[in-house]
């Protein structure tokens, strides 16, 4: 059965295997949310399937059950209610080294096809899930079917394809045959085994509970691991729905079901615990420095895969589409409140101005006019609800009322609190735009997560360019932007980006945004400096979930 997914789903891996290789425009599966596309019924399906979930129980029936736990509270204000299996993680991590064996039997190729059969599974509850993920995280609908569907299940097929590639240079046998001159030749035969680290734990996050956690659950599973999954407490029911549907596939296919479960712990110290535990040899983790500082200082027994906190950058020098280039940053600016990981901060401008194909503008014009374009963009309430989506975490609203008292910076643009009619309890803010000097690094020097955006006054183009870099040096980033007309500019700036390993957007003013990240083709995050230790999705990331074993003998 698992070869024959193998072979069912080969054209699709062969696809994805010259993605990574042409690193051109690929996606496996579909990001509109189309009745066309997904069938006629799938929207009313599943949000039904959502709804259906709402003030339930959510039976996994995984090893190890002391309790029930809730507690998610939805952005929108609407009651979640839902009730979740607390497990004794002995038990979980038992039960994930007993169904290894079987696991690792299957082989390369019976691994990649299940994965796919989970994958394609999840795609078609992409509505669902689009639902599930809206609710947890406060995304506006279709960011939510998008990223933390179709966008996550490619983002995991990217880690099966890297995962297969590599294991796939390894021969299952060989004939070793050394000569001897006039002596008989030395013969051995040899076996080399696939053999997964250990038991993996995948430490989900607040705001992308999908398309942070499907990349390392799937980088571990194809690689031959058990995956326990450590969702946010506040966005868990993607999560279940993730972990329910691929238990149903491994056992629908003869495999212990035990080999991916779900962890919902009932304080700090449990899930310590859990990743420090002997058996378990690999923690993804997407989140802030302080748990991520603590994983990497504390899981000596393991190898750790981080994401942290950073501060994004983009220098503007100049510009030959002034307009374009501020409705690009508006938005880039108003997606989701600016609750994203590659969101940029600091946009640093020199005092004396830009030059733009208007004529020149001053520092002042570029921060009012940035003001008045974001004021533009979320102008009619509809394009507004459906960009900014609602705030997470009642920390981000402290820091957008701190912004807001102008302690870090003159206001240019205040936030405001928009009411959604159809999400009374929402709690929605537009973006709050601040101007500050370059001394003023107490500001600007920390990630202030959410819709906050500083303005930053350099002496000149190359001040900014350096002070871009010792940023994120520092402090690190995942993405980084430039606007310039001076291929020079350029030059310097992309070489900056080299020494500080980040990854650079130039000049954009289409519908492409710095902030957005295509699985098969961009990298996200390098692995290179303080904001993340690796990327999504390259050969570092897979090759050191699994070993080789060999065996040998006489022929």
């Amino acid at each position: 059965m698992t070869h024959t997914l193998f072979e069912k789903h080969r054209a699709r891996l062969d696809a994805a295997l010259n993605a990574i290789h042409t690193r051109g425009y690929w996606a496996a599966y579909n990001e509109m949310p189309s009745p066309k596309v997904y069938g006629e019924n799938a929207p009313a399906d599943g949000k039904t399937a959502f709804e259906a979930q709402l003030g339930q129980q959510f039976h996994l029936q995984q090893p190890g059950v002391t309790r029930w736990q809730g507690g998610e509270k939805s952005p929108y204000g609407i009651d979640l209610n839902v009730q979740y299996e607390v497990c004794d993680i002995d038990a979980l991590i038992s039960a994930g080294q007993a169904a290894m064996p079987q696991w690792q039997a299957v082989g390369v190729e019976g691994r990649t096809g299940l994965c796919i059969e989970m994958l394609d599974r999840l795609n078609q509850q992409s509505f669902e899930l689009g639902h599930a993920v809206m609710m947890t995280t406060g995304q506006g609908w279709m960011m939510a079917f998008q990223a933390g569907a179709p966008h996550a299940q490619d983002r995991g097929l990217e880690a099966v394809t890297y995962a297969y590639r590599e294991q796939s240079f390894v021969p299952e046998q060989a004939i070793w045959e050394k000569p001897q001159g006039k002596n008989p030749a030395l013969v051995l035969k040899k076996h080399f085994e696939i053999v997964g680290r250990g038991v993996a734990v995948v430490v989900g996050c607040a705001t992308f509970p999908t398309w942070n956690t499907y990349p390392g659950l799937f980088a571990a599973l194809a690689t031959g691991n058990a995956v326990i999954v450590k969702p946010h407490e506040n966005a868990i029911l993607p999560v279940a729905i993730t972990v329910r549907t691929l238990r149903a596939v491994l056992a629908d296919n003869g495999i212990d079901p035990n080999l991916v479960t779900l962890c919902v712990p009932d304080k700090r110290e449990t899930t310590q615990a859990l990743v420090t535990h002997p058996a378990v040899k690999s923690v993804d983790f997407t989140g802030g420095n302080g748990f991520g500082q603590w994983l990497m200082d504390h899981c000596r027994q393991a190898q750790v895969y981080a994401e942290l906190a950073g501060v994004n950058t983009i220098v503007i020098d100049s510009t030959d589409a002034y307009k374009p280039m501020l409705r690009n940053l508006a938005f880039t600016l108003a997606l989701y409140s600016g609750q994203m990981c590659t969101t940029s901060q600091a946009l640093f401008v020199p005092a004396g101005g830009i030059d733009t194909e208007d004529g020149p503008k001053s520092y002042d014009q570029v921060c009012t006019d940035l003001a008045r374009a974001i004021e533009g963009f979320l102008a009619k309430p509809e394009v507004a609800f459906a960009v900014l989506g609602a705030v997470q975490s009642p920390d981000t609203l402290a820091r957008i009322a701190l912004a807001d008292s102008g302690q870090l910076g003159r206001v240019v643009l205040a936030s405001k609190k928009l009411d959604n009619p159809e999400f009374p309890k929402a709690e929605v803010r537009t973006p709050v735009l601040l101007a500050c000097d370059a001394a003023d690094e107490a500001a600007y020097m920390e990630e202030r997560f959410g819709p906050i955006t500083f303005v930053v006054k350099t002496a000149d183009t190359a001040s900014a360019m350096a002070l871009s870099e010792r940023v994120i040096s520092i402090h690190g980033a995942l993405t980084a932007g430039v606007y310039s007309t001076r291929p020079e500019v350029i030059e310097a700036m992309t070489a900056a980006t080299w020494r500080s390993k980040v990854a650079l957007s130039i000049n954009l003013t289409g519908g492409v945004f710095v902030n957005q990240s295509a699985a098969f083709s961009d990298y996200h995050g390098t692995g290179g400096n303080p904001a993340a230790n690796a990327s999504y999705c390259d050969s570092a990331f897979v090759a050191n979930r699994f070993r080789v074993v060999q065996r040998r003998c006489h022929v």
